[in-house]
């Protein structure tokens, strides 16, 4: 089953509109949806390595866009729509450390954690409910976000072969291995 998922994904990641959808995975991601852009950047740059770098340029700047969304949810529609996402990841008290950190670290929390397998839309959101200044955020937000998806196209770009038979064969283990540090996250969120 995680065989004929795989080769469907990488069909879809080798589709001309392939580039529209990590687009709006990125945006989504960094602003309210769960799932990380690298679920669809890896199959794309694996399914066309010369566009390795264009795709994590778009990762890039729609996660940055996708983050003023975020950052202007918890500044703006804290009670209607931040809450709520929240409340939804029961995530309550780690927004609120995240806020105390923005008042102590500022910029070096969004570059630090824009990196970690932490989602990202907690720190967008959580650096619009601190009122932390927009254009440091957005500035910081372009270099974390940057650095992190334009390592995984090099990497993948300079050994993706060899990658690629990895994932292949050992589908089943990296879908795990995904799934618990997924959910390491969601864990170090609530109790960090």
């Amino acid at each position: 089953m995680l065989n004929r998922l795989y080769d469907r994904v990488m069909r879809h990641a080798a589709s001309p509109h392939a580039a529209w959808w990590l687009a709006a995975l990125a945006f989504s991601e960094a602003s309210f949806f769960p799932l990380p852009p690298e679920t669809l950047l890896v199959p794309m740059v694996l399914a066309n390595r010369d566009k390795a770098w264009r795709y994590a340029a778009i990762c890039t700047v729609a996660s940055v866009a996708g983050g003023l969304l975020g950052w202007l949810i918890g500044a703006v529609l804290l009670d209607a729509v931040a809450r709520p996402i929240v409340h939804l990841y029961h995530a309550e008290h780690t927004l609120a450390a995240l806020q105390e950190k923005f008042r102590q670290w500022g910029v070096w929390i969004i570059l630090i954690k824009g990196l970690t397998p932490i989602p990202y839309k907690f720190v967008t959101i959580a650096s619009g409910m601190a009122h932390f200044a927009i254009a440091p955020f957005m500035l910081a937000s372009l270099v974390t976000r940057g650095v992190r998806f334009f390592l995984v196209a090099t990497l993948l770009w300079r050994f993706g072969a060899p990658i690629e038979r990895f994932l292949e064969r050992r589908l089943p283990l990296i879908t795990g291995a995904f799934a618990v540090l997924l959910v390491g996250g969601f864990l170090a969120l609530r109790y960090l």
